[in-house]
């Protein structure tokens, strides 16, 4: 299957449900279960939560929706229908592009604690494509 068919054949709900899971998922685990680590990892466990604008909310949502999209795409082209065959690729992914591109983008000098940050936000996009292909596949 070409990548143009497999985006033919993407599941629109698997993917909104996806994408709904996955964002309140990010919600639940930094501002509820790792809110005092991550604030550290940044840097921020001193000073007040600011507001936050629209796109603190709404960009992560839109960023996922390519993410599940993207995933979704890619297990139709490779032809992936099963639940063990959905975690394999899942892992694949969620280390070896996700968690690994958080790594990347943590180890800079503006990031106080890169590996504490790596670790929260990189296990964040781990467990979110788990689900993710998960509930791809049950679709």
């Amino acid at each position: 299957m070409n990548v143009v068919s497999a985006l033919g054949s993407v599941n629109w709900i698997a993917v909104l449900l996806a994408v709904v899971v996955y964002t309140v998922l990010g919600g639940v685990w930094f501002a509820g279960l790792f809110a005092k680590p991550y604030a550290t990892a940044l840097g921020r466990e001193s000073t007040p939560k600011p507001t936050q604008p629209a796109l603190f909310f709404g960009g992560p949502a839109v960023a996922t929706l390519f993410v599940v999209t993207t995933t979704a795409a890619l297990m139709s082209a490779l032809g992936i229908e099963t639940v063990v065959d959905a975690v394999v690729f899942a892992l694949v992914v969620g280390i070896g592009y996700l968690a690994a591109n958080t790594v990347i983008i943590a180890i800079n000098p503006n990031m106080p604690r890169p590996l504490s940050y790596s670790l929260i936000s990189g296990a964040y996009h781990l467990v979110g494509i788990v689900i993710t292909a998960l509930i791809l596949v049950a679709f």
